[in-house]
């Protein structure tokens, strides 16, 4: 869906919600600037880390995604096909996060432990880890109802498949059509988007709580999102998302 992933996406003010995940971020002390953005698609949630002087390095399972990023931020970014499950050292970052909701598709237990432990060891030392999973609300309501939007001369239908009563933890899927814009003056006139599945597991505080501690991270910070919104304390049937800051535990002797 890369090309049209910017239209699907367009009522998000990444520059609002970005800008409160770092200052929340930067309460725990941060060191430099130097982000490593992993899922960062199209590049929606450096680009504003950009224009606040921080130097950012992008990763993505998807090269279409990853093409229309470096159409926009030319070389000003490095960028570079990866799995989170399978994440390279790419160096040392005062700051690693996955935004969006990238770490809900990791479907099993081990693939998001392997998910953490890719991302810590980008970590310089001090570092902190951000990310954000959606809600057993979110599955609810959002992965439980169709919507019909219509953006850019394009009309998205969104099929939720879940139960509005879906158990915690469970694997959650949803079927997206896009019908092309039939305006020749739309830059995506005739643009063709296969009909595609978002399967996506919902990890509970619980589980992130466990993982983090498993793989030596301690975590800073729980906070609650609803939409563009950050708000204290996380309430899971209430808010769409959980924001998570953690850093590598320290080692004693």
């Amino acid at each position: 869906m890369a090309p049209v992933y910017d239209a699907f996406t367009a009522p998000y003010d990444y520059e609002l919600w970005t800008g409160g995940i770092l200052a929340e971020v930067t309460k725990h002390g941060i060191g430099g600037r130097r982000l490593l953005d992993v899922g960062c698609g199209t590049g929606k949630s450096f680009l504003p880390m950009l224009e606040w002087g921080w130097e950012a390095t992008g990763c993505d399972i998807s090269p279409s995604m990853l093409a229309i990023a470096g159409e926009k931020a030319g070389e000003d970014v490095s960028l570079a096909v990866a799995d989170v499950r399978e994440l390279p050292e790419f160096g040392e970052f005062d700051l690693v996060w996955a935004l969006g909701d990238a770490l809900n598709y990791m479907l099993a237990p081990d693939e998001f432990e392997m998910a953490l432990i890719g991302m810590s060891r980008n970590l310089a030392p001090g570092g902190l880890l951000a990310f954000d999973l959606n809600t057993i609300y979110c599955y609810r309501t959002f992965f439980a109802e169709t919507q019909v939007l219509e953006r850019d001369g394009l009309r998205f239908v969104w099929q939720g498949q879940a139960s509005p009563r879906v158990a915690p933890g469970s694997v959650c899927e949803s079927l997206l059509e896009v019908d092309p814009s039939d305006d020749p003056e739309s830059d995506l006139f005739g643009v063709t988007i296969p009909a595609h599945r978002h399967r996506q597991r919902h990890i509970s505080a619980t589980e992130v709580s466990s993982t983090l501690n498993a793989v030596r991270l301690e975590c800073l910070d729980v906070i609650g999102q609803d939409f563009n919104v950050l708000r204290r304390p996380l309430d899971e049937l209430a808010h769409t998302k959980a924001v998570y800051v953690a850093r590598q535990k320290e080692v004693t002797r």
